[in-house]
């Protein structure tokens, strides 16, 4: 007997009811070659080892450890090797402070010095105005002053007393500058609403209700798990780093983490703070953290968008906010030395990665392994998100090499300091940065500046400068050809140092220490 037509759709229907759509690919299917693409581009881009995990309507659907841990005795990464996620730990910091404005004990308006009077800036008017808000949205005015506190080996305490000498590179709340220092304040600001320290407040709140156990928030305690990744660089041959303790600017990025436990995170924030049946953090204020709060500008936003698919980029509360292919993005990123991560997802579909990787040498492939990871979720044609970075990189270098060769042509022939190289040498101060030693080395200078040496290299007349050719991992690699000016004063005596150490403002000056 032949059915009617409409029969046969009734029919169809009620089969697409029970069993689900009839074209949704399973996991497995919608992944197929992803490894072999991953091992791919980690071959090529040097990287060691790679966590990688994906959850998708409520649940993780995959996870997985690519590569090795320890190179030198070929341990392999496992989905719960742990890893420094670096600024990822930025949205755990944002996340405790939401959970305390849901307690009533913080407005996101109240002035930071409604509950750390001690804070001050250099601008009366930040340190006057200053938000919870605006401490997690990079609009305080002030640049990275990254070298403040990097090496420095102050405590947060120390940190936070030496805010005012630091120099803005902007009006307050006038535009995005990305900035670790706020966000140790920020965690200052939790500690004293939460009377724990912000390592307790976030274990307590965030990772133990989320069943997360192993997470660690200094380097030296994560060596003492049995699976965790050393992080290493690569340049001709893969080489392992020491570890960087950054237990003092902790809020702003010192959680260690694996694979599978950050993509548990990710769920809770796709799900808008809930676990299971657990409203941990309100609806309202877990949708706040994802909404653009501050527009983002400068070579961070041109490297997240390389591509007519990705949305122009703003930051919310710890989070940025863009969009993938026509849907909405919230991510991101982290790094530290030696390790490179990502963590994004696409609320709407419920989908989310996160790809941790054990090397800064090439610090695009968590995010490449992200993207593509989305494409073949969602079911599109993956893009070749490797071909356009490398072009990217590749017009970087041409330009930096430009760039290089036309301030060393710059620089005014046949002269000499004015003064010989034993009067440069000497302990110089900044009632920030603290001291910093010139001394002679191997016929030539250096300088000690917040526990790291750099040597220099004559330019022109009494300005020095940092090496282009400055091995990775010191201070100025990044910076090459960045100037270093000595002076003197009316007595002749070399008396004046400034140095290149926050790279959006003038060199700043550190003076010769009294005897």
């Amino acid at each position: 007997m032949r059915l009617p037509r409409y029969t046969l759709l009734a029919l169809a229907l009620a089969l697409a009811v029970v069993a689900g759509p009839l074209s949704a690919a399973t996991v497995d299917e919608r992944l197929q070659g992803f490894d072999e693409w991953v091992e791919s581009i980690m071959k090529e881009s040097k990287v060691p080892g790679l966590g990688v995990a994906i959850v998708e309507d409520g649940k993780t659907v995959f996870a997985r450890g690519y590569g090795w841990r320890n190179v030198e005795e070929e341990l392999p990464v496992t989905p719960d090797t742990l890893f420094a996620i670096g600024s990822n730990t930025k949205s755990f910091t944002a996340t405790l402070l939401a959970m305390q404005v849901d307690d009533g004990a913080l407005t996101w308006t109240d002035p930071v010095r409604n509950v750390v009077p001690e804070f001050r800036l250099h601008d009366p008017a930040a340190t006057k105005e200053m938000t919870a808000a605006d401490l997690l949205t990079h609009r305080s005015g002030l640049p990275r002053h990254d070298s403040y506190w990097y090496a420095a080996g102050k405590s947060r305490a120390d940190l936070l007393a030496g805010l005012h000498h630091l120099e803005p590179s902007a009006s307050f709340r006038g535009r995005y500058q990305y900035q670790n220092l706020m966000f140790m304040t920020a965690g200052i600001v939790s500690e004293r609403i939460g009377g724990k320290s912000w390592e307790e407040l976030v274990r307590e709140r965030i990772l133990t209700p989320l069943g997360i156990e192993r997470a660690t928030f200094s380097v030296i305690r994560m060596q003492e798990d049995e699976d965790f990744s050393y992080g290493y660089t690569a340049d001709e041959e893969i080489e392992r780093l020491p570890f960087r303790n950054i237990d003092a600017i902790g809020p702003a990025g010192s959680i260690n983490m694996s694979a599978r436990d950050l993509a548990t995170y990710v769920q809770f924030h796709i799900a808008y703070g809930k676990v299971g049946d657990k409203q941990l953090l309100k609806e309202a204020s877990a949708r706040y953290m994802q909404l653009p709060q501050m527009v983002m500008t400068g070579p961070l936003q041109a490297r997240l968008q390389n591509g007519p698919e990705i949305g122009d980029p703003s930051y919310g509360l710890g989070l940025m906010v863009s969009s993938y292919r026509g849907r909405k993005h919230v991510s991101h990123g982290g790094g530290i030395d030696g390790f490179i991560s990502a963590m994004e997802w696409l609320p709407d579909e419920k989908i989310g990665v996160v790809a941790l990787s054990n090397t800064t040498y090439s610090g695009t492939v968590p995010s490449l392994v992200v993207r593509n990871a989305f494409d073949r979720m969602l079911g599109l044609e993956p893009i070749d998100w490797a071909e356009r970075t490398r072009k990217q990189i590749a017009e970087a270098e041409e330009k930096a090499e430009e760039a290089k060769k036309k301030d060393l042509a710059a620089a005014v022939p046949d002269t000499e300091p004015s003064h010989p190289l034993a009067d440069h040498a000497g302990e110089y101060e900044h009632p920030g940065y603290g001291k910093s030693t010139v001394r002679l080395k191997d016929d030539g200078l250096v300088v000690e500046v917040t526990g790291v040496e750099f040597p220099l290299q004559h330019y022109h007349y009494d300005v020095w400068m940092v090496p282009y050719d400055l091995p990775g991992g010191s201070p100025g690699a990044d910076r090459g050809g960045a100037k270093v000016r000595f002076d003197y004063g009316n007595d002749g005596k070399i008396n004046v140092v400034y140095l290149p150490l926050e790279p959006s403002i003038p060199p700043i000056r550190f003076d010769r220490a009294a005897d």
